[in-house]
């Protein structure tokens, strides 16, 4: 048992956590500072109300990332493992339908257990790993390329968790598990030729959803929703409506300039800026901190992206390949949507900016991920130590 925590300890990738643990701490810090405001004159609550409750988040993804980062990868392609984590994550995702509960978006995507869990942040790893699974014992077995005996349970798999989460109207984690999938696939070793194939089927299998969608779209296409897809085109026509949000999160990250008004020093925070620490959260960085600010934490996730595409192309093992490439795409797709909504480059669709937004459900799971990612790391050191 020694020896194996003194190989585990030699192998641990230093840096990785300790940008994890930074991007973290900060997040705390602007959670702090853009909610205290809004917990009071919103709700009356003190104005430490969702720092203590992100707190206690954080003291719950520590271990949760241990446990992940010392759990062998290879055991998520067990038969068994793969079959428990779909009835979890489709469990969940029946669930959210029955019993869940919304947010301001209107979109029902909680289940309220004392705390609230999002089936779809669920999905996200789960996709990446029952994916990772699958296609590695293609590779292992040589049905990598026979499409007829590789893609029709994951893409079915992926076709009810499409048209699951659009039916909760959660666009953002759709479009994300789509780009994911895609991802690890990319990364599996599969002939061009097939890819593409398989991209067109994947296609086909977003077409259907959207065609199914579109049959419940009065029930679906709320008033809200269409107003933020008008709000999109131009902003600034209904900055007294649904382009508020867009507009005021212009204001903050213009008034931030290059270092910032100062720490705690925004004004947008104080009623201006709806719910300004979860997916607009970035706008007070910006506000406080400047371009500098933004900076430093697009620095920390572009390293964790960079880190994970760099793992999966030292690495011969397929399923390591594949977990670190689909764990990286998580984190940079998720970026990239939390960050065009803001700037107004894509529709607005709540998705929080990953180990800095508040949310319990999504810190949790990246963090999952990132303990996985650690082990794959590891794993990949210690095999090129023993050559």
């Amino acid at each position: 048992m020694i020896s194996y925590l003194k190989r585990y300890a030699r192998n641990f990738d230093y840096p990785l956590f300790f940008v994890y643990l930074a991007l973290c701490f900060f997040g705390l810090i602007m959670i702090y500072s853009a909610s205290m405001g809004w917990a009071v004159l919103n709700y009356g609550w003190d104005p430490d109300h969702f720092f203590n409750k992100q707190k206690t988040n954080l003291l719950l993804c520590i271990p949760v990332f241990f446990i992940t980062a010392f759990f062998p990868y290879k055991h998520y392609k067990n038969k068994v493992m793969m079959q428990l984590m779909l009835l979890v994550m489709f469990t969940l995702l029946f669930l959210v339908h029955i019993i869940g509960v919304g947010g301001e978006s209107g979109s029902q995507s909680w289940i309220d257990l004392g705390f609230n869990i999002q089936p779809s942040e669920i999905a996200k790893l789960v996709i990446v790993l029952y994916f990772a699974g699958i296609f590695a014992k293609k590779s292992e077995n040589g049905t990598l390329d026979k499409l007829n005996e590789s893609v029709g349970p994951p893409l079915i798999v992926l076709f009810f968790v499409f048209v699951s989460i659009m039916m909760e109207t959660d666009v953002g984690n759709t479009m994300i598990i789509s780009f994911v999938a895609i991802s690890v696939i990319a990364a599996s070793g599969i002939k061009f030729k097939s890819f593409s194939k398989i991209i067109g089927l994947i296609g086909i299998v977003i077409v259907a959803g959207l065609f199914a969608i579109y049959m419940l779209k009065d029930a679906l296409l709320t008033d809200r929703r269409r107003g933020r897809l008008e709000a999109f085109f131009n902003p600034f026509d209904y900055e007294q409506g649904f382009g508020y949000q867009i507009v005021n999160g212009y204001i903050a990250i213009g008034s931030g300039g290059l270092t910032g008004l100062g720490l705690g020093n925004s004004n947008q925070k104080y009623g201006y800026l709806p719910e300004p620490h979860t997916d607009f959260i970035m706008a007070i960085i910006a506000e406080e901190l400047g371009l500098i600010g933004v900076l430093i934490v697009l620095c920390g996730l572009f390293f964790i992206v960079f880190k994970a595409i760099s793992i999966a192309l030292s690495t011969k093992d397929s399923q390591a390949r594949m977990i670190a490439a689909g764990i990286g795409s998580i984190i940079g797709f998720q970026t990239f949507i939390n960050l065009g909504g803001m700037l107004g480059i894509i529709p607005l669709t709540g998705v929080p900016l990953p180990f800095i937004s508040y949310g319990g459900t999504s810190i949790i799971i990246l963090s999952a991920a990132l303990g996985i990612l650690m082990n794959v790391s590891m794993f990949v050191k210690h095999e090129k130590n023993r050559q």
